[in-house]
């Protein structure tokens, strides 16, 4: 398994098996063409424990053209539809100006910010701003000319499966690796906005690690938190999950984001979830060896004399535990005591005559 090494403003980290799940808020156009408004999701997101912000580094004219033409109008997606292509990233874009600035700010709350970026200038523009990781996005995971860009930044990358086959998901690793990049990992992704939980097929993400040896993650567009905590269960190192300060104030996704108090209670669930994984053990943790008491064990439970014997009668298998244990009842019937025997005594060896 390899894992991701990326810097931070806390220094270097280590994501991957056994490592704390990098969480990230994906800010894309929910800051509604706001500098300020960007700059209190970057607070909302610190407080609600992200680790990373993510943003998109594209324009308009980057992704497409400016046409009304049948091709270019948005028909799927309720978030979307109903527009064209250059209308919906003109107002879903992220100045290029505000990028350095944002990223500056989160580093001093200590997060990381990264970013998505649609074509080489995007990738150039990023470089300058030194980030420490790439996220390709799951439609452009064909774009072999951008993946050979980013591949050559020899920084690690994040990629977004979406509506990737196998065999896009083998080329775009080799292609990265092949340029530079010195880890990939590979997020599962249904890309549907909002996804339905009988789309997710969180199986895939302990297959993505298996079968690409990445670290596997999850990118979700469902509503609520259950998801990213199934999936940290399932082997995550990595959620990414859309975030906004208020759905009810709009934005491109903000049908399928969360709100600080929610993304705090994934956070919160998440990180309990990776807790409750461990390892595999059958062995009585320190916390449960005190309850040990609650379970059966033999006791005398009718005054037996020296040289008797041990009876359905007289003995019985009863809480507490400080006596023989259940197992051994069929064997010690029929037995003759070495010595006299109140009832409520717990059992042991001493007092059965060899």
């Amino acid at each position: 398994m390899q894992y991701i090494e990326i810097k931070t403003p806390k220094g270097k980290r280590k994501i991957g098996p056994g490592q704390p799940v990098f969480i990230v808020a994906e800010m894309s156009g929910n800051h509604n063409q706001s500098f300020a408004r960007a700059r209190k999701i970057i607070d909302a997101a610190a407080s609600a424990g992200a680790d990373a912000v993510k943003l998109q580094t594209y324009t308009a004219d980057t992704l497409t053209i400016n046409s009304n033409k049948k091709w270019f109008q948005v028909k799927v997606n309720d978030a979307w539809k109903g527009q064209s292509l250059y209308s919906l990233y003109k107002k879903a874009y992220t100045p290029w100006d505000w990028q350095p600035k944002l990223k500056k700010y989160a580093e001093q709350k200590g997060m990381v910010v990264f970013s998505t970026p649609f074509d080489s200038t995007a990738v150039d523009f990023l470089e300058k701003m030194n980030v420490a990781l790439y996220k390709v996005a799951s439609f452009e995971i064909g774009d072999i000319a951008l993946l050979k860009r980013i591949g050559r930044t020899k920084k690690p990358v994040i990629i977004s499966r979406g509506l990737a086959s196998l065999d896009d998901i083998k080329l775009a690793i080799k292609t990265l690796k092949a340029n530079g990049a010195p880890a990939v990992a590979v997020l599962h992704c249904v890309s549907s906005y909002p996804a339905a939980p009988e789309q997710m097929n969180l199986a895939t993400i302990p297959d993505i690690a298996k079968k690409f040896k990445v670290v596997a993650g999850l990118s979700d567009h469902t509503l609520g938190i259950t998801m990213p905590i199934a999936a940290v269960a399932l082997g995550a190192g990595i959620i990414e999950k859309h975030f906004t300060l208020k759905r009810a104030e709009g934005g491109p996704d903000a049908d399928f984001s969360l709100e600080p108090a929610e993304f705090k209670q994934m956070v919160l669930s998440v990180r309990d979830a990776a807790k409750a994984l461990g390892k595999p053990t059958y062995q009585v943790g320190k916390k449960e060896a005190a309850n040990i008491v609650f379970r059966r064990s033999l006791f005398v439970v009718q005054g037996i004399k020296r040289g008797e014997n041990f009876t359905v009668q007289n003995v019985r298998s009863i809480r507490p535990g400080y006596g023989l244990a259940p197992k051994y009842y069929e064997q010690i019937i029929g037995k003759i005591a070495a010595s006299d025997i109140s009832s409520g005594t717990p059992l042991n060896w001493k007092l059965i005559k060899r």
